[in-house]
């Protein structure tokens, strides 16, 4: 298991608090996305269907992208017990990458990096914000659907 930095808990509250803020926008009350993170899906996903993407700047597509990651994050953490880990990464200049780690329903450990779920999203328009979060759960094992998929867990 890799070292994890001393700033795991900043990092998770920043997500965190990304995510909140993103409800906020999006008119979902602060008490309602603290009881259920999933109450900005159906905002979130018209959102996503109104934003004009073809007149996104670079600056725009990091911050939707960082917005999307914090709210699969959020979801996956307060909904699935995953928390934040690094891995091991020489060639990215702080040498770790962020990823999420979760106990499947298969009884292994299993990590999801998220910035590459949301990445796909993008890869494969439209963005579908329910299909996200299903991907991350299936990656994570920890739908019942997904325990018994024949993948080894990691340890």
């Amino acid at each position: 298991m890799p070292t994890v930095p001393p700033d795991v808990r900043e990092w998770h509250d920043g997500n965190h608090q990304n995510a909140c803020g993103l409800a906020d926008m999006l008119g979902v009350p602060a008490a309602a996305y603290e009881a259920d993170p999933t109450t900005l899906i159906l905002p979130l996903q018209d959102y996503v269907h109104r934003a004009p993407l073809d007149e996104f700047e670079e600056s725009d597509w990091i911050t939707f992208h960082c917005d999307l990651v914090a709210y699969l994050a959020d979801v996956m953490i307060r909904c699935h017990g995953a928390a934040w880990r690094t891995v091991d990464a020489p060639g990215t200049p702080p040498g770790y990458h962020w990823v999420l780690e979760a106990p499947g329903l298969d009884g292994g450990t299993h990590r999801l990096d998220p910035f590459a779920v949301v990445a796909g999203e993008f890869r494969d328009p439209p963005v579908d914000i329910v299909g996200m979060l299903s991907t991350a759960a299936h990656e994570l094992h920890v739908c019942t659907d997904c325990a018994h998929d024949g993948q080894e867990p990691t340890r």
